[in-house]
């Protein structure tokens, strides 16, 4: 669809500009200018207005060529210069109409959309002021609403943008452009929520205008409203899918909703999108994402992208990307690989306590625990009272069997800050092993009450409480820590022998078969891992015979698993047995069939 464009006056007052005939030879020439100069005229203003702008553009050059002097030929060219997009060359022609007649609206008008556009943001407003001296603002088109308040904006006159726009807004509320840009001048302030419903109404009136879509996912995602954001993103990308901020939204809301697999995807895509560009600041930015989203592993080629341009970043950028590019390393187990990246982070500066304990936890990973001291220590340095550092020394205290200094700085972190779960989970712990139950009760009740999804704390926490005689107590917290791992052994033998204290009989013996179930297939499965490894093995090595007896052994000891049928298929078909084989691999396919959601 053709943009809206305005020009001087139209053919008749552009014909009446043109120069009156002279007498003389020389006059018969000008004569036949102006004359081809008016069907030039004429020709270009009907092929403007039929939507063919490079015949218009080509018309009207011929205008400026045979009368130079007359101003509603440069404005005209100017107007099809814009609308081509060959804003550069529409100033030129723009300004020589400004100068030959500085009362055009229409050329003022366009000047200002053209200067925005190059983002001569200053030369634009002056333009746009000059035209709205004798009109009001009102008499401004979408477009030219849009490109005054761009440039308002860019200026730092964002509130007379946001007023410009909510006048036309008023008097054009069902134009899609105008409630978007609405939207994104009070995002821009700041006012989220009074943005999102112009983006909303934006795509209700236009649901093919895919910057609303867009803008409406960015606005949700910073409202913390990920789910709702999902669809308008989905959409902006179906609209637009090479469009990098587009797959960046929709991969940051599906990572916000956890579901990391498809973010990946999208964020991948992003990534592949953002390399043609090859922006250093991008690259980072969509790094972070990567990593938020939980692929550390896909953020490593782009951290390593945008942590090699040293020239393009202030010591205080490059040192944050040095240390993020660290962290991707600790998270995907290469400790090694992240400590130098620690060491330039800190020659870079500043020094802090959060890259003294990255650094540490880096070596603590490498089970380097001196420096891993060195490095919590140097954190504490800087921030005393940092809970997390003095958790993490405890820590390393803990690793090299310290418990004389390890306890104090456990103690000093759940001290410093109450809603940490785990100083109170490992001072449950070493206090349980120190035979101090009442201490070891109390720590491993306020672990449980700061996160009551740990297993394992309800079973130490009623295992102590059933050393401690209370048995109430023991049989409640073993039945939180059954719920919550089902599958232990362990913990249906202690509650057994708790019940059968308590004189219940029938629910001691039923625990002591959930254990003894339980036992059982737990070494059924460790028969079966260790039979289906050697049986892969021995077909590798081409050894059939032994390899059926292995695979036959896991299949018998875990019949759930498809893959020993699987193996099996391929040794009968190794020894020409096709029907075995085929009895195997429809038995492989229905077991993993059976596994399928």
């Amino acid at each position: 669809m053709l943009k809206s464009f305005v020009f001087a006056g139209g053919v008749t007052a552009a014909l009446l500009l043109l120069p009156r005939p002279c007498e003389g030879q020389a006059a018969k020439s000008k004569d036949t200018d102006l004359s081809a100069a008016k069907a030039a005229m004429t020709h270009g203003v009907a092929s403007m207005q039929a939507g063919d702008i490079v015949s218009a553009k080509r018309d009207f050059s011929d205008v400026v060529r045979l009368a130079p002097q007359v101003e509603p030929g440069h404005s005209a060219l100017g107007s099809a210069l814009l609308a081509l997009g060959e804003n550069e060359s529409a100033v030129r022609e723009l300004e020589i109409a400004r100068k030959l007649a500085p009362d055009d609206y229409a050329a003022a008008i366009n000047l200002g959309r053209a200067q925005a556009a190059l983002g001569h943001y200053d030369d634009a407003v002056k333009s746009f002021a000059a035209a709205l001296a004798s009109a009001p603002a009102t008499a401004l088109s979408p477009d030219e609403t849009l490109a005054y308040a761009r440039a308002l904006a860019a200026t730092g006159q964002l509130q007379t943008a946001v007023e410009l726009l909510q006048r036309s807004v008023d008097a054009a509320s069902e134009s899609a452009p105008l409630q978007d840009g609405l939207g994104t001048a009070l995002a821009q302030q700041g006012k989220l929520d009074m943005a999102l419903p112009h983006f909303e109404r934006a795509v209700a009136i236009d649901p093919a205008l895919a910057a609303a879509q867009l803008h409406a996912a960015a606005t949700l995602l910073a409202l913390d409203r990920a789910f709702e954001a999902i669809p308008y993103a989905e959409k902006a990308v179906a609209a637009i899918p090479d469009n990098f901020d587009a797959r960046l939204q929709l991969g940051r809301a599906l990572s916000a909703v956890h579901r990391d697999t498809e973010a990946i995807v999208q964020l991948h895509r992003a990534a592949e999108l953002r390399r043609r560009s090859q922006t250093v600041d991008a690259l980072y930015s969509l790094a972070l994402a990567l990593q938020a989203s939980g692929d550390a592993a896909g953020s490593l080629p782009l951290f390593a992208e945008a942590t090699s341009d040293t020239t393009t970043k202030t010591s205080f950028a490059r040192g944050s990307a040095l240390i993020n590019y660290a962290l991707a390393r600790v998270l995907t187990g290469d400790a090694v690989g992240a400590l130098p990246l620690y060491a330039q982070a800190l020659a870079i500066g500043p020094d802090s306590a959060t890259l003294r304990e990255d650094f540490g936890a880096a070596y603590l990973q490498k089970a380097d625990l001196d420096h891993a001291i060195e490095q919590f220590k140097a954190g504490l340095a800087i921030e005393p009272d940092n809970a997390h550092l003095h958790y993490d020394l405890g820590l390393a205290y803990k690793l090299k069997d310290n418990l004389a200094d390890a306890v104090p700085e456990f103690e000093r972190s759940a001290a410093l800050d109450a809603t940490l779960p785990d100083p109170a989970y490992t001072l449950g712990i070493i206090y349980m092993q120190q035979g101090r139950y009442p201490e070891a009760v109390a720590s491993l009740k306020r672990a449980t009450a700061l996160r009551p999804e740990n297993g394992d704390a309800w079973a130490l926490l009623g295992g102590v409480l059933k050393d401690s005689g209370d048995a109430t107590a023991a049989t409640d917290a073993l039945r939180h820590a059954i719920e919550l791992q089902p599958d232990q052994p362990s913990l249906h033998i202690q509650l057994a022998t708790l019940e059968s204290q308590a004189g219940h009989k029938e629910e001691a013996a039923a625990e002591r078969k959930a254990a003894a179930d339980l036992s059982r297939a737990a070494m059924s499965h460790q028969r079966a891992e260790f039979a289906l490894k050697s049986g892969r093995t021995l077909l590798e090595q081409n050894k059939l015979d032994d390899a059926v007896f292995q695979l036959t052994t896991a299949a018998h000891a875990e019949p759930s698993l498809a893959e020993p049928h699987r193996l099996l298929a391929e040794v009968y078909m190794r020894q020409g047995k096709a029907a075995d084989a085929a009895v195997e691999r429809q038995q492989a396919e229905a077991l993993g069939s059976a596994k399928k959601p």
